[in-house]
């Protein structure tokens, strides 16, 4: 399970758990010469199996976990078609099972399909005032389990929000960035030209130190105002530390990025940030290179915005 995310561990298991669970029912009834019932069980673990390895090799959980829960929907429905009334308590932890897996929406809509067909099949089978108290139960179980997993994605995504941004600019912070520097780095065959840019805030400290920590704050806020608004929606704008900053500028060479750099530097000098008080940026920009790592990345354009500030501040440069 190692580097797997949270979706990735929760489907293998789903799966893995499956099998030990309907796999002995398979072999009982292929003992008991029931060739009909142990053939959905079968097929069900085999599928199992088959997801399990699909999901361990590419890492494809939408359309793994989709293909799960159908899976183990059209399995349930079939052994409640051959079994009857006896096997319908499968249903519930099939229902529930398919919120862990699917978005709450998604897993709602193919739960009600499958008690659309699953009242079809046991409408003859079973008296009025039996099949309505399960259809009754397998809505509340749906309306809560609809509940719980809605309200656990929205807290999910405040959480994953909270760890991914700045409290104070609202920009994404360094853990995001050194993770999309990462991916970026690991995609060793992509052929997209992709540019950073490392911008420090000249003299911030002598802003806190003359007009105090609170100035120096909301000069942070506007700066980051005055850079979403000029960035591209492919583009990221992380705050690195401190009065540092990056910028990943996609699809973009280093010329382009140059001439990018030099148009956020001109807008932050014309910017009046502070009253009566010059505040610009200097910045330095690396193309990334084939096979390049993420800190040899971030080294060559730090390199380059240490060179910009020996320069007199206020100042681009580009790696060669």
């Amino acid at each position: 399970m190692l580097n797997r995310t949270k979706e990735e561990v929760i489907l293998l298991m789903l799966c893995g758990l499956s099998i030990p669970s309907i796999l002995p029912f398979g072999i009982y009834r292929l003992i008991q010469k029931n060739w009909l019932m142990a053939s959905v069980d079968i097929s069900i673990v085999v599928g199992m199996l088959c997801l399990m390895v699909f999901v361990w090799r590419t890492r494809r959980i939408r359309a793994a976990g989709i293909a799960v829960t159908l899976f183990y929907s059209a399995g349930m429905l079939a052994a409640v078609a051959v079994k009857g009334p006896p096997i319908a308590y499968w249903v519930y932890p099939t229902m529930i099972a398919s919120y862990f897996i699917l978005q709450a929406g998604e897993a709602m809509l193919i739960n009600c399909v499958s008690l659309t067909i699953l009242i079809y099949i046991l409408q003859p089978l079973m008296r009025t005032l039996d099949l309505a108290s399960l259809v009754v139960t397998l809505i509340l179980i749906n309306l809560f389990s609809y509940i719980f997993s809605y309200r656990t994605s929205i807290q999910h995504k405040e959480l994953n929000f909270q760890a991914e941004n700045d409290f104070l600019t609202g920009v994404r912070n360094r853990r995001s960035f050194d993770r999309q520097m990462q991916q970026l780095c690991d995609e060793h065959a992509a052929d997209m030209d992709v540019c950073l840019l490392v911008l420090d805030l000249d003299h911030f400290k002598n802003i806190n130190d003359q007009f105090g920590h609170s100035v120096g704050d909301q000069v942070l806020v506007q700066f980051c105002a005055l850079m979403r608004a000029r960035i591209r929606t492919n583009d990221g704008l992380y705050r690195y530390g401190g009065e540092e900053f990056a910028v990943i500028a996609m699809g973009t060479e280093s010329v382009a990025a140059a001439r990018f750099a030099e148009e956020l530097r001109g807008m932050v000098a014309q910017a009046e940030l502070l009253t009566d008080y010059p505040v610009t940026v200097s910045i330095g920009v690396a193309q990334r290179l084939p096979g390049e790592s993420a800190d040899d990345w971030f080294r060559r354009a730090d390199g380059m915005l240490y060179i910009a500030k020996l320069s007199g501040r206020n100042a681009v440069r580009v790696a060669e």
